[in-house]
């Protein structure tokens, strides 16, 4: 086919679904239809906008009700939660951590702010995440155990955790990664930034491993300007993480005393109490996704030469950002189709450049990312906000 064909068509079928205004398209913007205005100012009213609040002891309850843990601690965003979960997971100076190279920084930003290495894996074409069979193959040709831990025989570095991404909000394949980890001895940190209401084999995920972190961002699902959260099914863990969040500090009723270095990552009330606001709105928000990613998949069905990407199986995706992948004979068509719907007003925007080809990581050890690499070159996101699926009570 030309290659202003597949252009002409796939600018054509975002134009079916995107709203007729002629304005601007996002790719994510956040909805505001709930109980914001009166929660935030309660705070205000109260002068409770700082980290201790009722806001921040509800929003951590009321997570962890809805992706079925036993506690969540709220961070000031995903990256520090990411960070205190190696730390809690036993990640140290000079450990390696398996994370997938298509990936946002912060995964491997997470990795060497804990003084440790990341290794790159591949990813798989049916979820866009880290591919667990392909992660067994590599671990038996590179890794051996000695005692309880794995080591990477080429570096002689332990390899101390692998954290999966759930790419756009679709899930990894969890149970064989699961065994993966059981199998070389390594703690399953679940990087869910993206992936609040997804569901795996009927789970919500984050339940997989001992830790797991969550971004609210403000292009994210739910948002509570920044913020994150730590999920965990371990009550020491959690305990652990809530002391290491507010600076370790002993509790006194007037005393500064400290056990451990901490970190200064807690949460405001202002921003939980947004988070309360948002969160209470969740499902109408993954209804409305929902009806956008169908009404994206209608119209984009029968192109030659791209196709919608779906959940994967065993999975209910949050479909946070819609994602278009270009067949790879078609994959030198993408940066014009991000030209030609970025100049209409439709915002659109390619994969993460892969984590190896940054200058700070291209030393790291990596694996044969052929998969990676190939979804780099095809793979576009297109506009995805809640406001454009239907169902939602006006704001």
């Amino acid at each position: 086919m030309r290659d202003n064909d597949i252009i002409h068509d796939v600018v054509n079928a975002l134009q079916q679904v995107l709203p007729k205004t002629g304005a601007f398209v996002s790719l994510h913007e956040p909805r505001f239809g709930g109980e914001e205005w009166s929660y935030v100012r309660e705070c205000l009213d109260t002068g409770w906008v700082s980290s201790v609040g009722k806001f921040v002891d509800r929003f951590e309850e009321e997570l962890a009700a809805y992706t079925g843990v036993s506690r969540a601690v709220a961070v000031v965003n995903g990256t520090a939660a990411l960070h205190v979960c190696l730390i809690l997971a036993g990640v140290e100076a000079g450990d390696e951590v398996l994370i997938p190279a298509l990936t946002f920084i912060a995964t491997a930003n997470a990795v060497a702010y804990c003084g440790a290495v990341p290794h790159f894996i591949d990813s798989g074409e049916s979820t866009l995440g880290l591919d667990p069979f392909r992660l067994a193959d590599h671990l038996s040709e590179v890794a051996e155990l000695r005692g309880n831990y794995c080591y990477n025989r080429v570096t002689g570095r332990r390899i101390r955790a692998v954290v999966p991404m759930h790419a756009f909000g679709h899930p990894v394949d969890l149970d064989p990664l699961l065994a993966v980890c059981q199998q070389f001895g390594l703690e399953l940190i679940e990087d869910a930034a993206e992936s609040l209401g997804s569901f795996y084999k009927g789970r919500h995920t984050g339940n997989w491993g001992r830790l797991s972190a969550l971004s609210f961002n403000g292009n994210k699902i739910i948002t509570t300007g920044g913020g994150g959260a730590i999920l965990t099914n371990d009550g020491a863990l959690a305990a652990r993480a809530k002391h290491l969040t507010t600076t370790a500090k002993v509790p006194h009723r007037w005393e500064f005393n400290h056990d451990m270095v901490g970190y200064n990552y807690r949460l405001p009330n202002l921003n939980a109490a947004l988070g309360c606001a948002q969160l209470g709105q969740l499902p109408g928000f993954l209804a409305a996704k929902r009806d956008l990613a169908e009404c994206y998949r209608k119209a984009l069905a029968g192109i030659p030469g791209i196709r919608f990407f779906t959940e994967p199986a065993n999975s209910q995706s949050n479909y946070w950002l819609n994602t278009l992948l270009l067949d790879e004979e078609c994959a030198g068509q993408r940066d014009l189709l991000l030209k030609a719907t970025n100049d209409l007003g439709i915002m659109t925007r390619p994969a993460w450049t892969l984590m190896h080809k940054l200058p700070m990581f291209a030393g790291c050890p990596k694996m044969d990312l052929s998969v990676a690499e190939s979804l780099e070159r095809r793979l576009i996101n297109i506009p995805s906000s809640v406001m454009l699926g239907s169902g939602l009570p006006d704001a």
